[in-house]
């Protein structure tokens, strides 16, 4: 992997927002976005438990998806309060991610401030809570409505590996799907080059969020993350200006998915098979084109 730290800035202007990171597509963090938010200091593991504690959410755990499973499959299911008294006593491999807490408790939609100044589109009906415990890991992919995020962290550390979208097949990526073929886990320690050696050639970024940082994540962009610490974060989400942007994202969600989920029920096996080949096929194209 080749890559290089994002941009950080106490503040940012909209201005030089727009034009260095939001038309570049690129990713940047904002250090003070939400300092001037209630949220920063209110929101916290018992603030949660009490509000919405008694509410069931589905948690998923370390493993990889398989190739025969559709995205975003629950490992299991328990309340809410009861998973984040688990994740404060120690190492949890279980996270909650797309939980819109704000269905249930409507009162704290007030506790943030729409940051309307910085980009338009945002869909303010799904801002979205994702949470982990020491050690819970999101594996590659980039989310599937290829909307541009804003997710600020409020409790713990996270690591963030970022790659634009084009680099997709360095990346391993599975047809018909979001995600990467290849685990990135610990991705800084120890990553198999030998089974997936276009990696070496992905261009990205990597970060450590801490308590009150806000990335910047452009549409499509591939993200891996890591919980150093119990935490979690809040992701705002704005749609594309383009229209070709916005029938990608409603391709992806309607499309692309179900096709993949039809075709995981009725032919796996074959369709596990053809799939994988065309993941190294494009890798190893990408790496003839780099010699």
């Amino acid at each position: 992997m080749q890559l290089q730290t994002v941009d950080t800035f106490d503040t940012l202007s909209p201005e030089e927002f727009k034009s260095k990171y939001y038309n570049a597509g690129k990713p940047v963090v904002i250090k003070d976005l939400s300092k001037k938010w209630p949220a920063y200091n209110k929101w916290n593991w018992d603030f949660f438990i009490k509000i919405v504690g008694d509410k069931e959410v589905g948690v998923y755990n370390n493993v990889k998806s398989d190739s025969y499973t559709p995205i975003n499959t629950a490992d299991g299911y328990m309340k809410f309060g009861e998973y984040l008294q688990l994740v404060q006593k120690g190492p949890v491999d279980l996270r909650i991610f797309l939980f819109n807490i704000f269905q249930h408790a409507p009162q704290i939609v007030s506790d943030f401030t729409w940051p309307d100044e910085y980009m338009s589109g945002f869909v303010k009906r799904f801002p979205m809570l994702f949470v982990g415990g020491e050690g819970a890991v999101t594996h590659m992919h980039f989310d599937i409505d290829m909307s541009h995020i804003l997710h600020t962290q409020f409790v713990g550390r996270k690591r963030v590996l970022l790659f634009p979208f084009e680099e997709q097949y360095k990346l391993y990526r599975k047809p018909w799907e979001v995600l990467s073929l290849a685990d990135y886990t610990r991705y800084y320690e120890n990553f198999d080059y030998e089974n997936f050696p276009a990696v070496k050639l992905a261009k990205g970024y990597e970060v450590i969020l801490e308590h009150g940082d806000t990335l910047f994540m452009p549409a499509g962009y591939w993200h891996h993350m890591e919980y150093l610490d119990a935490g979690f974060a809040m992701s705002l989400r704005a749609l594309q200006k383009s229209l070709i942007g916005k029938l990608r994202g409603v391709w992806n969600l309607f499309g692309m998915r179900n096709i993949d989920t039809l075709m995981k029920k009725t032919a796996p096996k074959w369709w596990h098979e053809k799939k994988r080949a065309l993941v190294y096929q494009k890798a190893n194209e990408a790496l003839s084109l780099a010699k």
